[in-house]
């Protein structure tokens, strides 16, 4: 039952659109051969991990009861979803631009390996809405278990995750052969999605 609780919650926590699977899926899409995406793959996977097991033991909670540290976490979040949707929004206008210092979530060339990694990491670790639903939804239920069950809530929390970003960047792939012309357009929705995503948190600290 542990294991089935903890399954269902993440998966509902990384089902919906965000900059990171976007990130995934378009890096499965533009690299030229599936394992050229896996830098990306691996990174995401090993920073859901980390926050799950900070979440799980106790760590983030006690940070986070800080309401300074909070009010930083979430304007450094609102701050960098309006870069990123900007940097985003204009590389679905000019997707040739390969060799951009920053990367966008979605652009439309490969990035090198060490790109995909800092990007991911800064996705994952930089985004107070992981963070946040992270410690308040994994970290309170796992309140209800202890010894084995929680361990089984856990394992099935981080099994989510990894089997999430492997096959987001397999189905990205699988678009990206079938229709190039797809990435443009995926640009301005993650852009949207960013702009809207920083909106919220504005009001939220209003």
């Amino acid at each position: 039952m542990a294991f089935l609780h903890g399954f269902l919650l993440a998966f509902g926590l990384i089902l919906p659109l965000g900059v990171q699977n976007v990130f995934v899926f378009n890096q499965g899409a533009t690299q030229p051969r599936y394992v050229k995406a896996l830098p990306v793959v691996l990174t995401a996977s090993l920073c859901d991990l980390l926050l799950i097991l900070l979440a799980v033991t106790g760590v983030s909670v006690l940070v986070l009861q800080f309401a300074w540290f909070k009010y930083i976490l979430l304007v450094g979040g609102l701050l960098f979803l309006l870069y990123m949707g900007w940097v985003t929004w204009k590389s679905g206008a000019a997707p040739n631009e390969e060799d951009s210092e920053a990367p966008s979530a979605t652009q439309t060339a490969p990035v090198s390996a060490k790109k995909q990694i800092l990007f991911a990491a800064s996705v994952s670790l930089l985004n107070p809405h992981a963070i946040l639903d992270t410690v308040g939804v994994i970290g309170t239920s796992s309140l209800q278990y202890a010894g084995a069950d929680r361990v089984w809530f856990t394992a099935a929390c981080i099994a989510v995750s990894i089997l999430w970003f492997f096959s987001l960047a397999a189905a990205g792939h699988w678009v990206g052969r079938l229709n190039p012309n797809f990435l443009p357009m995926l640009n301005r929705v993650s852009a949207l999605v960013m702009w809207g995503s920083a909106v919220y948190l504005a009001v939220s600290l209003a």
